[in-house]
């Protein structure tokens, strides 16, 4: 155990948030902890770590462990540059690499007992470097910057200038970076793309070190921890497996409660019942048995009712029925200054479909969504929209919300012909009930307008909805009640999301943008991961051949801009398939063996330099060696140079080899 936490209780004023909360965390253990927004998760994270007092209980940390924390909201100000600021966690290994660079020089000129001092301190500094994993400081730095979305190009902007997201990125790096015996993150995928949260999970998976996570991406919870901590009504209850384990475990033992409650209410009624019965005959004998069946029923420790939260409740119907066409769009492009998103984008969607638009931060997903709503105008290509479509569109940023209005006026304003009754009570169904419905929008958080802009949306009886990350902001319970909307939704929708769980749950078709264009996948997250290799090596085959003709990849999965002709049965469809797979087969055994013999050549040179290492730490045992300067020198320098060049072949044997 590296950790534990003992009836943690905590108020604010007359609220209580935390009850007797008591758990504990072994050493490498990834714990998440989870709850409705309210709940107390930040709080137990900063009680933790002793930046708000607990009104009573204790954190017990062992004796000499290291715990960083990562909060939401970081206010990271520096006049370093990206790459300055990430060095400044390693200052201790710079500090003592220049140390061992001015021991050199001065032995240089030294000799007798001053030399043997020195070379005394060289040997306990190189042994602190090794220890320290000197040699690889620098490329250790740069993979967390990449891994976390930054380019190369961008290491030397100052920090200043980076936006929240960005600075939120650098201090999760520099966090990960200092490699503390416990790490706490509060919501640390929220500015991260598809591609560094799963960098993160691989981080976290294989960190030496315990983690504590509070997060609403379930699919990230179910990679990474093997227990959940749950706050519900104020107590704590502990789960072992990931997220998907303790949401069956949770489930299973909520309906034996709600059973057990039941049963119980059941009984107590039959008692009553009887007791009523025997009081009305009016005689000793059965006052007397009455009397003794309430004394025996008032020992009864009576089960509580488990708490039901509030939740959202909304159902989305189209008024009217679309056309089997939906959207086409073809030729689509669009580029900002210099920075082209996408070039020549086709693709369409039918009645009925869940399609996922998804790809990294910045290659344009939210435009195509502007674009095809009429907020932003495209450089060039055309959209249409089929027949009888109705669109209701969904901000992330919730700019179709009037700031100055209140929320019933929002709603109102928008559906005159609701009357104020109707109005509060769609409003109560999303949470906002009593004065709360007099707020104006720029007065409420984030997840408050997220909800309102549900409730219009809701409201619009759209057949098309269009939705810019929806789940944002949503506790996990909200996201599966918008789940279990969209997959009971007879409409179509296209929706931009990062939330991998909503997309594996609602998505029938994913649309990866990439390299500029679209990736078509007919299927869900899970699907995507499964096809995406085969995909972009057969779509960049098709690329380096000019050839645009046929669909790349198997049925189900293939560049977006590509013709959909997978159902034809023609001869001729399935001849032309027959030789694209010929040819790819062929393609991909040529890959396999030059991985192959990449792999071992790269084995095999690793094997000469640990070789060399081993015969250069023989020599530096021998007296006619460390008594030369020198030649000391010399062999330390050779021995760095092998350090580094073993790193990067290490790296590139672990490519190599996951491509097997």
């Amino acid at each position: 155990m590296i950790l534990a936490c003992k009836n943690i209780n905590k108020a604010f004023g007359t609220t209580q948030i935390l009850q007797s909360v008591s758990f504990h965390v072994n050493d490498k253990e990834k714990v998440a902890i989870v709850g409705i927004n309210g709940a107390g998760k930040s709080t137990l994270l900063k009680i933790i770590m002793k930046e708000l007092a607990a009104d009573s209980g204790e954190v017990i940390l062992s004796k000499g462990s290291t715990i960083g924390y990562l909060a939401q909201h970081q206010n990271l100000s520096s006049e370093n540059s990206i790459l300055a600021e990430m060095l400044t966690v390693k200052q201790d290994i710079i500090n003592l690499d220049s140390s061992i660079r001015s021991l050199e020089n001065e032995m240089k000129h030294a000799e007798g007992a001053k030399l043997d001092q020195m070379l005394s301190t060289y040997t306990r500094l190189m042994h602190e470097f090794e220890v320290k994993n000197g040699y690889a400081y620098q490329s250790e730095v740069t993979g967390i910057l990449k891994g976390l979305g930054f380019f190369e190009e961008e290491f030397e902007k100052k920090v200043n200038t980076l936006s929240g997201g960005q600075k939120t990125r650098i201090a999760l790096g520099k966090l990960l970076l200092s490699k503390p015996d416990i790490i706490l993150l509060d919501e640390p995928t929220n500015h991260l793309d598809l591609i560094s949260i799963s960098w993160l999970e691989t981080f976290l998976l294989n960190y030496n070190g315990a983690v504590i996570v509070v997060a609403h991406d379930r699919y990230f919870l179910d990679k990474v921890v093997s227990k959940v901590v749950e706050l519900d009504n104020n107590k704590c209850q502990s789960f072992e497996g990931n997220y998907s384990d303790y949401a069956y475990k949770k489930s299973m033992l909520q309906n034996a409660m709600l059973k057990q409650y039941l049963n119980q209410q059941q009984e107590i009624k039959h008692q009553e019942e009887v007791i009523a019965k025997l009081r009305s005959f009016n005689r000793e004998k059965s006052i007397k048995r009455a009397e003794s069946r309430e004394k025996m029923l008032d020992k009864v420790e009576r089960v509580d009712r488990p708490v039901e939260h509030t939740e959202m409740h909304f159902n989305l119907e189209p008024q009217i029925i679309s056309g089997n066409d939906v959207i086409t769009v073809t030729g689509l492009s669009k580029a900002y200054d210099n920075l082209r998103l996408f070039a020549d984008l086709n693709f369409d969607i039918k009645r009925s479909e869940k399609v996922a638009i998804i790809g990294n931060n910045g290659t344009g997903k939210t435009t195509i969504l502007k674009i095809i709503n009429g907020q932003v105008d495209a450089d060039g290509g055309e959209i249409k929209l089929g027949s009888k479509v109705r669109v209701g569109y969904y901000d992330q940023e919730h700019q179709v919300l009037d700031p100055a209005k209140t929320l019933f006026e929002e709603l109102q304003d928008t559906y005159p012909h609701l009357d104020n009754t109707t109005v509060r009570n769609i409003l109560a169904a999303f949470l906002f009930t009593e004065d709360d419905v007099f707020k104006r929008i720029k007065d409420i958080s984030g997840g408050e307008r997220g909800r309102v802009s549900l409730a219009k949306l809701m409201l619009s009886e759209a057949n098309l909805l269009i939705l810019d990350e929806p789940t944002n902001h949503l506790d996990i319970t909200s996201k599966e009640i918008l789940e279990n909307a969209i997959n009971h939704y007879s409409g179509t929708v296209l929706y931009v999301s990062h939330d991998r769980y909503f997309i594996n749950k609602t998505a029938t078709r994913i649309l990866d943008l990439t390299e500029q264009t679209l990736l078509n996948y007919i299927g869900n997250y899970d699907y995507y991961l499964e096809k995406k290799p085969e995909v972009e090596a057969a779509y960049l085959g098709k690329i380096s051949n000019n050839t645009n003709s046929t669909p790349a990849g198997k049925p189900g999965a293939f560049p977006a801009s590509f013709p959909n002709s997978l159902s034809s049965s023609s001869s001729q469809d399935s001849e032309s398939e027959n030789k694209q797979n010929w040819q790819q087969q062929k393609e991909e055994q040529a890959r396999t063996r030059k991985r192959k013999n990449d792999l071992k050549k790269t084995e095999d040179e690793i094997h000469q330099l640990e070789t060399r290492n081993e015969e250069i730490d023989v020599l530096l045992t021998r007296e006619e060696v460390f008594t030369n300067v020198s030649k000391l020198i010399e062999l330390n320098n050779e021995k760095k140079a092998i350090e580094r060049s073993l790193e990067q072949l290490m790296e590139q044997w672990e490519l190599l080899a996951a491509e097997e």
